[in-house]
Formats: structure tokens, C-alpha cells, sequence
């Protein structure tokens, strides 16, 4: 059967390909290591699967049509932003494994919305580039509404999570899987505090991660992301999915945390370790 040998937190902020000179470059040094130790352990776990979870942001989607969680199925290829100096290319899918989600889904009373063909946003093509192409594996996108309101419930989040590692765990396969959270931390999108990051509240959901302590998110409420995170840090959301998807009993591996007001956000990245 199918298995999830794996989880990683990683942000997609875009500027980390489409600006990286504006940041403390000692900073950007500390990402670039921390994306290739996660290109390592991918390979270590021997993955071959990537499920890449994400947000759009008014790129992809718009006013006509606001899915609350999105999985692409076929085509694959990105980015849709022509400025993230990444030259658009087809990013391999692994169609069966997503149409078996996409169906375990629907029997299960998730409706999920589908694309059978998919240009993706910064919201998953930076994790993509960065540790999933890299490390040789195919992909399924997932994108939550994390971004754009109406927002997704942090409940149907976790609910969404565990539903996904109910799937992989059902899948007559020898597909072995990793799952991103993708996004966050704390910042400020298009609003007088943009280029603001919080530390305390930054470590506050890294802290979360490290316990294992999906719950912890989900209780956040969205008034106090908001207060203390911004509305970008709204993208938790994925974070939670990414974490209730996993086997019982994970923990978190923190492998940076770098402050970065020059790309507008608080960069983290982090292992979900499976129990021993």
C-alpha cells in the first residue's frame, strides 16, 4: 500500500526567485540550505510523490470562482507569473494517486473542486522548483482558500488533512509520499503594515509545529492571526492540512527561521518526523 514516509513547512513567498538581492543575503544563504536539506531527506525517505499544499492568490482564481480546496488531477505546468525568474515548465503529476484522493474524497463528503489541467501560482510552484523538482518526484496540487476569503475553516482544514492521509493510506500502491504546508508566517499583504514580520508570533506557530500540536492552529482564531500575523499568515491553514495528514504522533524539525522584512514575511522550514 501507499504510505506517507514524510511532511515538511516551507513558505512560497515569490520573492525568493523574483527578488532574492533585496534580502540579508547571509539570511538567503540560510533558506537556500534549508530547501537543499529538504531536497536530502526527500531523498533519503525515498519519496517519489510530492502532495504540494497551497494557496491561490487572485492569480489563478478571481471574484468568479473561489474554491474552498482545489486538487489538479492532469496537466501541470508554471509558473502563471511570468516574473518569478523561473522559465515555465510542465511539472510531472501523479494523476492516479490524485484522481484516487479526488474519488475518496467525494465518497466521504469532501466535494472536492477539480482541475484536469492547471497553471500554477507562486502558491505552489516555489515549493515545487525548490524541493520538488530538485529531488526527482512527481506532484499533486492542493489549494485551499487561505488566501482570499471566503476562507476555508481551520476545522475543515484539519478535517481536509486527514482525510488526504486516509487516501494515500488506502491506495493499492507502492507510492511513498511527502506532504508540503506551504506559506506563512507572519506578514502583511498590501496593507499599511507590509514589510512588518512578528517574531513572537512567528515563533509562536513554529512552536506549534515543533509539538505536533495541530490542535494549537486550528484554535487560533482568525481575528488573532490577523492581530498578531496579518493576513498573510492566514495560509496556517495549509500548514494544518499538511499536519493532520500525517501519521499519528509527528513532530517537528525546525531547519530555519530567518525574519525577512525585505520579503515582506517570516521564512520558515520545517521536518514533520514520523514517531520512531
Amino acid at each position: 500500500m501507499a504510505q506517507i514516509v514524510g511532511g515538511f513547512i516551507m513558505p512560497h513567498d515569490p520573492l525568493i526567485t523574483g527578488n532574492p538581492e533585496i534580502a540579508d543575503q547571509g539570511q538567503v544563504a540560510a533558506v537556500e540550505a534549508a530547501f537543499a536539506r529538504v531536497v536530502e531527506r526527500v531523498k533519503a525517505l525515498k519519496a517519489d510523490t510530492a502532495i504540494v499544499i497551497g494557496d491561490d492568490h487572485f492569480t489563478m482564481f478571481g471574484p468568479h470562482c473561489l474554491p474552498q480546496y482545489l486538487i489538479g488531477i492532469g496537466d501541470v505546468e508554471g509558473p502563471e507569473e511570468n516574473w518569478l525568474r523561473i522559465e515555465r515548465y510542465t511539472v510531472p503529476n501523479n494523476t492516479a494517486l490524485a484522481e484516487h484522493i479526488m474519488n475518496f474524497g467525494f465518497d466521504r463528503g469532501f466535494d472536492w473542486a477539480v482541475a484536469k489541467s492547471l497553471v500554477v501560482d507562486h502558491g505552489t510552484m516555489i515549493p515545487i522548483h525548490k524541493a520538488v523538482t530538485p529531488a526527482g518526484m512527481r506532484t499533486i496540487p492542493i489549494y485551499t482558500a487561505a488566501g482570499v476569503t471566503p476562507l476555508l475553516r481551520t476545522k475543515r482544514a484539519k478535517e481536509l488533512g486527514q482525510m488526504i492521509g486516509a487516501a494515500v493510506a488506502a491506495y493499492p500502491g507502492n507510492d511513498r509520499v511527502v506532504v508540503y504546508g506551504t506559506g506563512g508566517i507572519s506578514h502583511w499583504v498590501g496593507t499599511a503594515e507590509m514589510g512588518r514580520v512578528n517574531v513572537e508570533f512567528d515563533r509562536l506557530v513554529l512552536g506549534m509545529v515543533e509539538r505536533g500540536d495541530v490542535d494549537g492552529l486550528v484554535n487560533l482564531s482568525d481575528e488573532y492571526v490577523l492581530e498578531h500575523g496579518g493576513n498573510g499568515a492566514l495560509e496556517i491553514r495549509n500548514w494544518i492540512v499538511a499536519m493532520a495528514a500525517m501519521p499519528a504522533g509527528v513532530s517537528g524539525e525546525l531547519f530555519c527561521y530567518e525574519p525577512m522584512p525585505p520579503w515582506i514575511t517570516g521564512i520558515g522550514i520545517a521536518e514533520l518526523k514520523l514517531a520512531a
